[in-house]
This record gives C-alpha cells, sequence and structure tokens, in this order.
C-alpha cells in the first residue's frame, strides 16, 4: 500500500496544461519578435545620425 493516493492525471487538465504552453509560446514569440525589432529600428537610427 502507498500512503499517496493516486493522481488524476484528466484530459480536461491535459488541455489546460497545452493552452497554458501556447500562450507562454505567444508571448515569447511576441516579445522576442518587437525586440529584434526595435534592435533593427535602432540600427537604422543609428546608421541615418552617422557621421558622413
Amino acid at each position: 500500500m502507498t500512503d499517496n493516493p493516486p493522481t488524476k492525471n484528466t484530459e480536461a487538465d491535459q488541455e489546460k496544461w497545452k493552452e497554458k504552453g501556447v500562450a507562454m509560446r505567444a508571448f515569447f514569440y511576441i516579445f522576442g519578435t518587437h525586440v529584434f525589432a526595435g534592435f533593427i529600428w535602432l540600427l537604422f537610427y543609428l546608421g541615418q545620425h552617422a557621421q558622413k
């Protein structure tokens, strides 16, 4: 006998876990894209204001 009762891993729990994963992945992709776009914008800004 074990002291711990068996855990129920229902489909609803798995679905919630997947939804959280998708939301987190979307957040990081959107955040990363904005950081990359900001870096590109900074390069153009610095290039435009460079001493020529």
